[in-house]
This record gives structure tokens, sequence and C-alpha cells, in this order.
């Protein structure tokens, strides 16, 4: 079985995927990224693109609403992102694209998108075929059940995503209306699985070996995990059977590396944009990634307090070395 990482708006960031890599990930997924925003040349847009070295294989996800947008953001933008890239001397290529439709965020879905799409399997197929006619990368999709329990759509997308020529399915197994709670529904998966003329991704609350062998016996050919990977990347390993259980400390010191890193090349490749500061985006992504690397620890209240206040790097590298010294 495939295990790879889910797209996570704010989190599957260069950094974490490289970690996610690391820790047994068979592919994994950029964060969300504007169809519109790259149209309009937005560059923290593009931000969101960037792929370290030794990071991959890395698909890219897109999300929007206008087939004209769609597909000026794979046939224009797509080869300009990537055709700076020359990642360990082999020029980086995106495995596929992505359609999410499938985030319920207000955000999102007031501009059409996203979740949205689900009500619309012909807009789907609009959308999709727009991307298919304009890159030579494969061309998948991200969906829901349908809009709620009342309206089962997931075969209608079905056949809307194969009918545009999308090489991909991959299916959260629950209805917008849920959010990202509730059941998972694996029988109406199974009977995607059972319908579908391409690959199948099950996605849905995969936290462990046991919900890991619920959503395989659906017949999936990967299975996508989200929430469980971010206070621990290894879990791809994991459910493996690759690796025993990994201490979550041993992710603070590499993780803060591959953040400083990731900076420098932003600032690199976008020497006209605001990049904050070193402390500055050391902060923000301590707040966003490596406090959760301190959860279920003694005294967590505490720390995660003292977290709360840190606004400097030399703050941060002392409170890791606190921890990863407790442990040793």
């Amino acid at each position: 079985m495939k295990y790879v990482l889910a797209p996570l708006a704010g989190f599957t960031d260069a950094p974490f995927r490289r970690l996610c890599t690391e820790g047994g990930a068979d592919l994994t997924y950029t964060e969300m990224v504007s169809a519109a925003g790259l149209a309009h040349g937005s560059s923290p847009t593009r931000h969101l693109m960037e792929v370290m070295p030794r990071e991959g294989p890395v698909a890219l996800q897109l999300f929007g609403s206008k087939e004209t947008e769609l597909a000026y953001s794979v046939k224009e933008v797509i080869p300009t992102i990537t055709q700076h890239l020359s990642l360990n001397d082999y020029h980086f290529k995106f495995t596929e694209v992505n359609l999410n439709a499938g985030c319920p965020m207000t955000k999102v879905t007031r501009e059409g998108a996203g979740a949205k799409l689900v009500e619309d399997p012909q807009k789907i197929y609009r959308l999709l075929k727009a991307m298919v006619e304009n890159t030579d990368l494969p061309v998948t999709l991200k969906t829901r059940l349908g809009p709620h329990p009342k309206s089962t759509l997931i075969f209608e997308i079905l056949d809307a995503a194969q009918e545009a020529g999308a090489k991909g399915l991959i299916v959260h197994a629950r209805y917008t209306s849920q959010m990202h709670g509730g059941e998972v529904h694996l029988d109406t998966l199974a009977e995607v699985v059972r319908r579908a003329r391409i690959p199948v991704t099950g996605n849905g609350s995969v936290v462990d070996a046991k919900t890991a062998a619920e959503m395989a016996k659906t017949g999936v050919d990967a299975i996508m995990i989200g929430r469980a990977a971010l206070a621990n990347p290894a879990i791809f390993s994991l459910l493996k059977n690759v690796s025993s259980t990994i201490p979550q400390s041993s992710f603070l010191i590499p993780h803060l590396d591959y953040i400083l890193q990731f900076r420098e090349q932003l600032a690199a490749r976008y020497p006209n944009d605001h990049i904050p500061s070193v402390d500055g985006y050391a902060s923000v992504k301590m707040h966003t990634h490596l406090f959760r690397y301190f959860n279920g620890r003694p005294g967590a209240a505490a720390l995660r307090a003292r977290l709360n206040t840190v606004r400097t790097l030399a703050e941060i590298e002392s409170i890791i070395a606190e921890q990863v010294g407790r442990e040793l």
C-alpha cells in the first residue's frame, strides 16, 4: 500500500513535506494554490509552489472556479516556476497537478471553488478538461462524497473526472456538511473503487494501523494521511512497519533546520518580495509546526505558555535544546 501526505493549507509547506518524505511518504502534496492568485501574478501564491532540494515526489494542488485561470496556471505558470529548480542535478517537475473540489472552508467555497464544486459535477468536468488540455502533467481530482448525506454525487463526479481525462481520484470519504469530523463512509468509498477505471486514493481519519487497515479493505490504490502526520511525520513508515515508534522530539532539530534553509531559498528566489526576518519567520513556524512536537509532555501547559512568548530564533533553539536534552 502507498501512503501519501494530504494537502493541508498552512501546513504542507516544503520543509514539512521534506520531513514527511524522509518519514516514508510515497508522495506529498503542496498546500492549496489559488489559480486566481497565479493568474493575477501574486508572488505569495507562487511561494507555495516552491520545492526544496532532496524533496519529492511532490504533486501540486490548485483550487479555482474558472476554466481560464486554471488553464493559465497549468500552461503558463507551472513551467516558469519549475524551470529554475535544478534539484539533486535533475530538473524538478511536479508529478501531477490536482484540482481541489473538497475543501469546505468558507474563504474557498465563497469563490465557487473547493467543496462548492461538489454540487456541480459538470462544472468539475469543464475545469478538469481545461487543465488536461493545457498541460502534459497528469491531472487528478480531490473531492468528497457529496454536499450532504441526502445528496451523494460522487459517482457523477467520478464519471465527470474520467470523461475529462483525469488520471486519478482522491476521495475524502465524508460529505461537505461533515467538515472534518463524523463517520467516514468506507462502504461508499469501496463502491467508488469498484466502479472506477482510474486509481483511487482514500482519505479520511486514518491515524493508525487499525484505521489504515479498515480503509485498505475498500481496495483503494493509496491512502492519504493529513492531520495525523502533523505531530508525527514518520507515520508513513510506521504504517509500513518500516520503523518502530519515533520520539516526537527527534523531528524538532531537522524541521527547524529545513525551515531556515527554506527561508533562505525564498529570499534568494524572490529578492524583491517581503520575506520575514529569520526571527520572525522561525517564530511563525514555531507556532504553526514545532509546538506540536511538545504535545503530551509533562508540564505541557506551562511549556505551551512559554512557546507563545517566543519571538527569536535563539529562544526557539534554547527550548528545543532543553527538550531534546531531557529525552537523551
